[in-house]
């Protein structure tokens, strides 16, 4: 089981350059849609939930079942200081937490990974499934931003 998580920690930045394209700075800010976040907010939004994640897995491990609620990150204040950075700057921040995160992950134990945490909405799940819903949140995010800027570039034309 670790190792396939693992694997998965590794990779799954690794569309990065497919998904950025040709886009510039400026094209990543730009809103395809106004009720939606641009691919810039989608990576700085990565950023922030890649360290609420490594705080939340440092209370599974240290608590014992601690509640953690859901995040709202329109109002988080980290999330915003984020959107305010050049997106050069928040995409080097993210690939930095992410390496940190990944061998934050790759030193967890098996019965590390069984710690439970409590999640708001989803109830108790332990540690190996809070990394499992961040690597499906992160995807999600992933293909959202590579939506946007295909969006974009669309009308760059």
């Amino acid at each position: 089981m670790k190792s396939a998580l693992l694997t998965r920690f590794e990779l799954s930045l690794a569309g990065l350059p497919q998904i950025l394209g040709k886009a510039t700075p400026e094209q990543l800010r730009l809103r395809s849609l106004p009720d939606k976040w641009s691919a810039h907010e989608n990576f700085a939004h990565l950023a922030h939930f890649t360290l609420v994640t490594q705080d939340r897995m440092a209370r599974i491990l240290q608590e014992e079942a601690p509640l953690i609620e859901r995040l709202k990150p329109d109002t988080e204040p980290a999330f915003l200081l984020l959107v305010e950075r050049s997106p050069q700057d928040v995409l080097a921040e993210l690939k930095e937490l992410r390496a940190q995160l990944n061998q934050q992950v790759a030193a967890l134990s098996e019965a590390e990974l069984e710690r439970i945490g409590i999640h708001s909405a989803a109830g108790p799940m332990p540690l190996k499934a809070w990394l499992e819903l961040f690597l499906v949140h992160e995807a999600h995010h992933l293909y959202l931003a590579f939506w946007r800027i295909r969006e974009v570039l669309q009308r760059a034309r």
